[in-house]
């Protein structure tokens, strides 16, 4: 099979407009079959609206996108049936119980009542509801909805799963949970594409898309992403780094500095051979500085915003 072929998602040129104002420029996203590819970027980038055009809910303004094969808009009809989307907003029915929710979930894709009985009890043992399978959907906890609404998004075994900033409202243990899951269904076959503001959920993607105003600043594995960073990161220990942080950032080849406890993280311009040097007329003896690695939250702050625009 070719490369083309074995390509999930393949869109050129994805664009969308509101009114005077692009949302969406000239998006061109390549996802293959089976990864987990993230959609990172500030609120307001683009990243929803990229997802229900990619799910037939929006009509692109221009561009060709292609989803499971499917030309869309055109073809959005049968994608749907292909597909799975949970969203941010948990988006069941409170006033249900998690068996008349799964139930309804199963009518709506069709499913032949016996493989739906048969589905709904595969899921609900899978995500540990089985047990609560009568309460009240509207009572459950925020990771408890979460594994409601992933068991729901996946009852007609979709091929393909978006999820847009599913974990935004649950506790760190069952975030992690939650991606163990994904990973199952990706080992599976299913393809999964995720927004996310989480940096530790992004460094999980297979592959990663940063987008700023619409546009696509980086793409690329998170290791690929954090090698090729136009920055390099210098850490500073030692006193006032409140003022020192201020001094800094007047500095034209600093991009970024950010206090994480008792150490300055900062940003420097690749196009400068000697960070080092140049941070060292602002440092003190008391001072001390190392150069260390990259992590993805340096890439998406010289990927986004003020940072991304200097010359």
């Amino acid at each position: 099979m070719n490369e083309a072929a074995e390509l999930v998602i393949d869109t050129h040129g994805m664009s969308r407009q509101f009114g005077d104002r692009w949302v969406v420029q000239d998006l061109d996203l390549q996802v293959p079959k089976g990864a987990i590819y993230g959609f990172l970027g500030p609120n307001g980038c683009g990243k929803s609206t990229s997802i229900r055009m990619l799910t037939g809910l929006l009509t692109p303004s221009r561009g060709q996108v292609k989803v499971l094969g499917y030309d869309l808009p055109a073809q959005a009809e049968p994608l749907r049936q292909r597909i799975g989307y949970m969203t941010q907003k948990f988006s069941l029915y409170d006033n249900l119980s998690l068996l008349e929710n799964l139930q309804f979930v199963a009518r709506i894709y069709q499913l032949p009542r016996q493989r739906a009985t048969q589905r709904i009890d595969e899921l609900m043992a899978l995500y540990h509801l089985s047990d609560r399978a009568s309460l009240l959907a509207g009572s459950l906890s925020g990771g408890q909805k979460q594994r409601l609404a992933l068991a729901a998004a996946t009852m007609h075994e979709p091929a393909l799963l978006f999820l847009d900033e599913p974990t935004s409202a649950v506790d760190p243990e069952n975030r992690r949970e939650f991606w163990e899951r994904l990973f199952d269904l990706s080992d599976a076959g299913t393809t999964i594409l995720v927004s996310t503001h989480y940096m530790d959920e992004a460094e999980r993607c297979h592959g990663l898309v940063i987008l700023d105003e619409g546009r696509m600043r980086a793409q690329g594995s998170p290791a690929q992403l954090m090698a090729a960073m136009p920055a390099h990161v210098v850490e500073i220990q030692g006193p006032e780094l409140r003022q020192l942080r201020t001094q800094l950032l007047a500095i034209a080849d600093v991009i970024s500095a950010a206090q994480l406890g008792v150490t300055l993280r900062v940003l420097v311009h690749k196009r400068v051979q000697d960070p080092m040097h140049a941070l060292a007329p602002w440092l003190t003896a008391t001072h001390s500085a190392s150069l260390v690695r990259a992590n993805l939250e340096d890439v998406f702050v010289t990927c986004t915003g003020a940072a991304h625009a200097q010359p």
